[in-house]
């Protein structure tokens, strides 16, 4: 079993950890905030979102971009510390984000709201490009979680987390998704937010059993971090490219009033033997 390092802890429900420069950027449901958190433990609130959920991706420019969910607006955070619209996504409802390598924001969506009991619908993944346009790109992604771009920008893996897989896209040159696939079959693996190595390979956290776990394209598990509480999240970053970022919390329920148990969010850190590559 690998060793795992509490790196920050008394946070909400943490989510969408992302390495840039030289820390890790991880957004507290909970708080509304994305937070820069220093491999010492320090951290700061870099920007206030009131969205849940609040995920995040960096562009290849360096510039932060938000998910405003509820006002159905892509933002993105100026040096200046305020925040414009990057894209108007046209609606609300949106969940997770990724930016690959030549700018094309890939943003999904659930097809209905479980915390409102709506009637289950498959979700979808959407294409906000370079020059500011949206349109749907993939779908049939029974509940659309993590997402992640291989590091030749040649495909975009989603975890499906109703379904328990990692479903795959050929991302085209205009960043048009095509051949939907299974990249990898779960079992009873329930994937959340996930990034890739050197190898191609995934790492994917998964709340209901507690873990991160490495699998190659076809499902075959190569390694497992174990947890004390649901993993929702994990990021590969550090000076070496191999520390992994795991952001977890006690989950209560998506229908409680509080998700998870208050103060319950921790990062942890546990070191493994291959570097990350891709996004995010």
């Amino acid at each position: 079993m690998r060793k795992v390092d509490t790196l920050l802890t008394g946070r909400g429900l943490v989510e969408s950890p992302r390495w840039h420069g030289d820390r890790l950027y991880v957004s507290d449901w909970s708080a509304g905030e994305v937070i820069a958190v220093d491999l010492d433990g320090g951290s700061e609130a870099v920007a206030r979102v009131a969205s849940l959920p609040l995920c995040t991706a960096w562009s290849p420019e360096g510039r932060l971009l938000i998910v405003s969910s509820p006002e159905g607006r892509l933002l993105r955070l100026e040096p200046d510390g305020s925040l414009v619209t990057h894209a108007d996504l046209g609606r609300p409802g949106w969940n997770d984000i990724v930016v690959d390598g030549r700018g094309n924001a890939y943003v999904n969506r659930a097809g209905f709201d479980p915390m409102a009991g709506e009637t289950f619908q498959p979700g979808s993944v959407y294409l906000a490009a370079a020059d500011g346009s949206v349109r749907q790109a993939g779908d049939d992604i029974a509940f659309p979680n993590g997402m992640a771009v291989l590091a030749d920008n040649s495909t975009l893996i989603v975890a499906d987390s109703y379904r328990h897989q990692l479903v795959a896209f050929d991302i085209g040159p205009d960043g048009g998704l095509s051949d939907r696939r299974i990249w990898a079959d779960l079992g009873e693996g329930t994937p959340d937010g996930i990034c890739v190595d050197e190898q191609s390979a995934v790492w994917y956290a998964d709340v209901p059993n507690r873990q991160c776990v490495r699998v190659a394209e076809g499902g075959k598990v190569l390694q497992t971090v174990q947890l004390d509480r649901g993993g929702f999240a994990c990021a590969l970053g550090g000076p070496d490219g191999t520390t992994l970022f795991i952001v977890a919390a006690q989950w209560q329920g998506m229908t409680e009033a509080e998700m998870v148990v208050p103060g319950s969010g921790q990062v942890l850190t546990a070191e493994v033997g291959v570097p990350g590559a891709g996004w995010p």
